[in-house]
C-alpha cells in the first residue's frame, strides 16, 4: 500500500491561505490608503475652489459695497439739493409777500403819523413810531384791521411825550402778516 502523507499538503494549503491573506490584506491596506488619500485630494479641490469662490464673491461684495457708499452719498447730496430748492422755492413765494407788506404799511399809515422801527419775525410784523395823536394810532390799527394783507392789530404801547413843539404819541403796534393770500394771487396771476 501506498503510502500518503496528507500532513505536508496541509500545511502547504495553510502556508498559501496565509500569504493571499496578507497579500489582500496589503492590497486592501494599499486601497485605503489610496481611496483616503483621493478623498483628501478632492475634498481639497473643493475646498479650494470654494475658496477660490468665496475670494470672488468678497470681491464682488467689496463692489457692491463700494457702489452702495457712493449712491448714499448721491442720495446724501440730492436731499441737500431738495433742500435748497425748497428754500428757494420758499424765498421765490416770499418775494411778493415783502412789496404786499410795504404797501399795505404805507396804505395803512394815517396821515400825521411816521414809523421809525419796522421789524418781521416769521409772519409777525412790529412797527414803532410816532403820531400827532392818539387817535391817529387808532386810525392806524383800523387801517390795519381792514386790510387785506396785515390782520390781527395789537397795541403794544403808546406813550405820549411833550417836547417844545406839541405833544406827540410814541406807540408801538403788532400785527399778522397774511401769507395765504399769496398763493391764490399767483394762482389767479398765472
Amino acid at each position: 500500500m501506498p503510502r500518503i502523507n496528507l500532513l505536508p499538503w496541509r500545511e502547504e494549503l495553510r502556508q498559501k491561505r496565509k500569504k493571499d491573506f496578507f497579500a489582500a490584506l496589503a492590497l486592501a491596506v494599499l486601497a485605503g490608503g489610496g481611496v483616503i488619500y483621493a478623498s483628501k485630494w478632492v475634498v481639497q479641490q473643493q475646498i479650494s475652489n470654494q475658496e477660490a469662490r468665496n475670494e470672488i464673491l468678497q470681491e464682488e461684495i467689496r463692489q457692491l459695497d463700494a457702489q452702495i457708499e457712493e449712491i448714499r452719498g448721491l442720495e446724501n447730496q440730492k436731499e441737500r439739493l431738495v433742500a435748497r430748492m425748497r428754500i428757494i422755492e420758499e424765498l421765490q413765494q416770499s418775494r411778493p409777500l415783502v412789496v404786499h407788506l410795504f404797501d399795505e404799511l404805507v396804505d395803512a399809515l394815517p396821515e400825521g403819523t411816521n414809523y421809525t422801527r419796522v421789524a418781521q419775525t416769521n409772519q409777525r410784523v412790529e412797527l414803532t413810531g410816532i403820531a400827532t395823536s392818539t387817535t391817529r394810532v387808532a386810525t392806524l390799527m383800523r387801517n390795519i384791521e381792514d386790510s387785506e394783507w396785515l390782520a390781527a392789530p395789537e397795541l403794544g404801547s403808546i406813550e405820549a411825550i411833550t417836547d417844545g413843539v406839541g405833544r406827540t404819541s410814541e406807540f408801538e403796534v403788532a400785527a399778522r402778516q397774511i401769507s395765504d393770500l399769496i398763493s391764490d394771487t399767483e394762482v389767479v396771476g398765472q
